[in-house]
């Protein structure tokens, strides 16, 4: 007996965490993903010891209950001594930020892998962001931040940060020893497709880690910026180092302000969308919410509520 189409299909793993107090996120981002795609995807969901029953009910008393998917432990103490405690935004230093980090120890069996951030929707296929190339020597694929001009006009109009100067330190030495010019073009590791051989073969996890611990002796990003805490290490491990996704799967920055609104045309060719910012589409004021509402399936515990202005 052959084997079916579906067995020999290849899986694509995709990793998401589920933080407490955003959990509803997790959930609208596999929704919207498992419902756009035939693909074989197996949802690996990260989350810590105390929330991680909460996740594993939601999907299992929903519609989601038709998922693949393996709930996996993240445990905190890796992170000891690698983060500064000051930020201005502590929800940044939550452990989950830096998941993205260590995404060998994670998984084991794939060599492709995607990592989203829980604040994102997939209007598209996956399997298209999956295939991805990645060229030789290249280790992950990310969305540059000068990629899309129709995102500039918003860049300008809310201050937001599209370069290394925005979250480097440079007038501490040791960024300026790296030789990066000030106004390279960012990266946004919302969205990352990445290579697990190479990322072992280039021990991307521990080079991470070691800019984390020079981070807390020297202060080497600036931690008022948001996402910073987990950006700036990857800004300089991967500088002149990766792979570009299609700009139109990661459409970014609808959480920079409660009011700049993209064009509807627009956001209805995006893939991919993604409130990264202060504004988050569960929460209130924010923007373009019916498009993140329409694939959030409530909590059947009641304990995950979204803030809306009548509520």
């Amino acid at each position: 007996d052959l084997e079916s189409p579906e067995e020999m299909e290849e899986e694509i793993p995709i990793v998401i965490c589920a933080a407490a107090g955003r959990m509803g996120a997790a959930i609208a981002a596999i929704s919207s993903i498992y419902s756009n795609t035939e693909a074989n995807v197996l949802f690996y969901i990260v989350g810590l010891k105390t929330t991680i029953p909460h996740i594993r009910k939601w999907i299992e008393n929903s519609k989601l209950k038709e998922i693949k998917f393996k709930v996996v432990e993240f445990n905190p103490m890796v992170l000891k001594g690698k983060i500064r405690q000051d930020a201005s935004r502590p929800e940044l230093l939550q452990p989950l930020n830096f998941v993205r980090f260590y995404l060998p120890l994670l998984i084991q069996k794939h060599e492709k892998v995607i990592y989203l951030d829980d604040d994102i929707i997939v209007q598209g296929d996956i399997q298209e962001l999956y295939d991805t190339k990645l060229a030789p020597g290249h280790a992950a694929a990310f969305s540059d931040d000068c990629d899309l001009p129709s995102t500039h006009e918003m860049v300008r109009s809310v201050g937001m940060q599209n370069t290394y100067m925005g979250f480097l330190d440079y007038r501490k030495q040791a960024i300026r020893d790296l030789g990066i010019s000030p106004s390279t073009c960012s990266f946004n590791p919302g969205v990352i497709v990445a290579n697990m051989t190479e990322w072992k073969h280039q021990r991307i996890t521990k080079q991470l880690e070691k800019w984390m611990q020079r981070n807390v002796e020297e202060n080497l990003y600036s931690s008022t910026l948001g996402g910073g805490v987990a950006t700036s290490p990857m800004l300089i491990v991967f500088h002149g180092k990766y792979s570009t996704i299609n700009p139109m799967w990661h459409i970014r920055h609808l959480g920079w302000s409660p009011d700049t609104r993209y064009s509807e045309h627009f956001l209805q060719e995006a893939k991919l969308l993604h409130w990264n910012g202060r504004y988050k589409p569960w929460d209130y004021p924010s923007v373009h919410t019916d498009l993140w509402e329409n694939w959030f399936i409530p909590d059947p515990s009641g304990k995950f509520k979204l803030t809306r202005p009548d509520s």
